[in-house]
């Protein structure tokens, strides 16, 4: 499972529902909710092969 920072909880939490999404640029990124509190956490990964 990915890992991703919160910004409400600010920590490094597990990216809980996560879905992998390529941006407009690009680029791949992880989308998902805090498994925590809840709140939407995105991380981007790097460049898309």
């Amino acid at each position: 499972m990915a890992r991703g920072r919160c910004m409400k909880c600010r920590k490094e939490v597990e990216i809980k529902d996560g879905k992998e999404v390529t941006m407009k640029n690009g680029m791949k990124a992880m989308k998902g909710v805090c498994g925590t509190c809840g709140t939407k956490v995105f991380r981007i990964l790097g460049k898309a092969k």
